[in-house]
C-alpha cells in the first residue's frame, strides 16, 4: 500500500514528512556554519556558510509556517500524542521547537529591516539600502537570535535523543511514523 500525501492516525503523510526532513537539513546546514565559524574563525569555507545563513534563515521561517498551517489543516488526522506525563512532555517539546523556530528567523529579520541595509534572498529584493538604522528593531536579535538559537539546537539534541529512546528502549514505531518506514504494516 501506498504512503498517505495527508497524516492519518497512524503515520504522517508525506507532506509531513518532507517538510520535516528538509528543515532538519537546512537546521543542520544553518548550524555547521556557525559551528565551523566558531572552530575555524574567518576562511573561504566560513565565508560560503555564513553567506547563506540569512537566505536559509528565510526559508526555515517560511517552511515553518508551512509546516503549521499544514499541521492544523491535518490536526484531527494525525497521530495523537500518548495520554500520559510523557505524551504531555512530548507535545511541550514540539510547542517550544516551533515557537523557536518561529522566534529565531523573525528577530533575524526583524534586525534585518531595521539595519537599513538592502537583503536579497533567493533574487528576491527583500529590504533597501536606506542607510538609517532602526535601534529598536536591531538590538532584539542582536541580545537574543545568537542565544536562543543555541537553546534550539539543545532542543533538537533532546528531539533526536527522544527518538532514540523510542526507537531502542520503547520500540514503540515512533520513528517509523516520520520515516513513513514500514508504518503502515505496524498499524495491525
Amino acid at each position: 500500500m501506498k504512503l498517505p500525501w495527508q497524516d492519518s492516525e497512524h503515520v504522517y503523510g508525506l507532506i509531513s514528512r518532507r517538510l520535516h526532513w528538509a528543515m532538519a537539513l537546512l537546521f543542520a546546514w544553518q548550524f555547521l556554519g556557525m559551528l565551523i565559524k566558531l572552530a575555524i574563525g574567518r576562511s573561504p569555507l566560513t565565508a560560503f556558510l555564513v553567506g547563506t545563513h540569512r537566505p536559509v534563515g528565510l526559508l526555515l521561517l517560511v517552511l515553518c509556517l508551512l509546516r503549521i498551517f499544514w499541521a492544523l489543516a491535518n490536526a484531527k488526522r494525525r497521530p495523537a500524542y500518548a495520554a500520559t506525563r510523557g505524551g504531555q512532555l512530548a507535545r511541550l517539546g514540539h510547542i517550544m521547537l516551533y515557537v523557536l523556530m518561529l522566534l529565531i528567523p523573525s528577530l533575524a529579520l526583524l534586525r534585518q529591516f531595521g539595519s537599513g541595509k538592502a537583503f536579497s534572498a533567493f533574487g528576491i529584493q527583500l529590504t533597501q539600502d536606506t542607510g538609517i538604522e532602526i535601534a529598536w528593531m536591531v538590538a532584539p536579535a542582536d541580545l537574543l537570535h545568537g542565544l536562543l538559537a543555541w537553546c534550539l539546537l539543545a532542543l533538537i539534541a533532546g528531539h533526536v535523543l527522544m527518538v532514540l529512546i523510542h526507537r531502542y528502549r520503547f520500540r514503540d514505531g515512533t520513528l517509523a511514523r516520520m520515516l513513513g518506514k514500514n508504518a503502515l504494516a505496524q498499524r495491525g
